[in-house]
């Protein structure tokens, strides 16, 4: 069985997530029910899906889990530019954020083929 924080990927992924949690703690009041909320669900998806990839025995099993990761790791980067674009963030931070989350994509992508 694979230890997922073994994982470089989960590492930065679960970092990314705690940023994402404070980060959106400061979003204005109105957006708690949709934008905080589908960032928050959308980034905790990524190492969440990991950690349970790793519980899998095949590596067609865990590569499926690392899909649906990369997956939410897609969505997470538009609610950034979505963000950006309703002014909740300035640019710069929305693109700091943006190469967090392509740098986590491109690990998963690396990783997932290593798997097949």
């Amino acid at each position: 069985m694979r230890n997922f924080r073994n994982y470089d990927v989960w590492k930065l992924s679960h970092e990314l997530t705690i940023e994402v949690y404070k980060l959106t703690a400061s979003f204005p009041s109105d957006e708690k029910y949709s934008l905080t909320s589908q960032m928050r669900r959308a980034v905790s998806s990524i190492p969440a899906n990991i950690a349970e990839g790793c519980g899998r025995e095949s590596d067609k099993d865990f590569n499926r889990f690392l899909h649906i990761s990369l997956g939410s790791a897609h969505e997470l980067e538009y609610y950034f530019i979505l963000a950006r674009d309703l002014n909740i963030l300035e640019s710069n931070e929305a693109q700091a954020f943006g190469d967090k989350i392509n740098d986590i994509k491109r690990k998963l992508f690396t990783l997932s083929k290593k798997l097949n």
